[in-house]
């Protein structure tokens, strides 16, 4: 059985209505240990033909940042009933600081959406 007090849940993109391309603000991994779950939860989006894609990047210094090979959401739009996808990283092969960015695209798109990362922290 899992003991869910030895994890620890992380925003990497607060909850907002997201109607422009942006990067998500870095986070510290350093003391997590192994495997975690990055999570995206999206309503559906609004607008004329909206797309949301969210990719996962890495960084030594919090400041130039790179795509992880491999780790990108499948592509959100407007159907009905949003999306909620999960996407296994390996922590220990990413470098410090990890974020997620996030492309939209399409007339007046809108898209309300959050996303966390589910990992064990060092010392619990």
């Amino acid at each position: 059985m899992i003991d869910a007090r030895k994890f620890q849940v992380k925003a990497l993109l607060p909850p907002a209505a997201r109607t422009a391309t942006a990067n998500g603000t870095g986070l510290d991994i350093k003391d997590f240990l192994g495997g975690g779950t990055v999570v995206l939860h999206s309503a559906a989006g609004g607008g004329t033909t909206p797309t949301m894609n969210v990719k996962l990047q890495d960084s030594a210094d919090n400041s130039t940042f790179a795509d992880v090979s491999g780790k990108t959401f499948t592509e959100v739009d407007d159907t009905a009933g949003g999306s909620l996808q999960e996407m296994e990283v390996d922590l220990d092969s990413l470098r410090r600081y990890i974020r997620l960015v996030v492309t939209i695209a399409g007339t007046s798109p809108s898209f309300a959406c959050d996303a966390v990362l589910i990992a064990r922290k060092d010392g619990n």
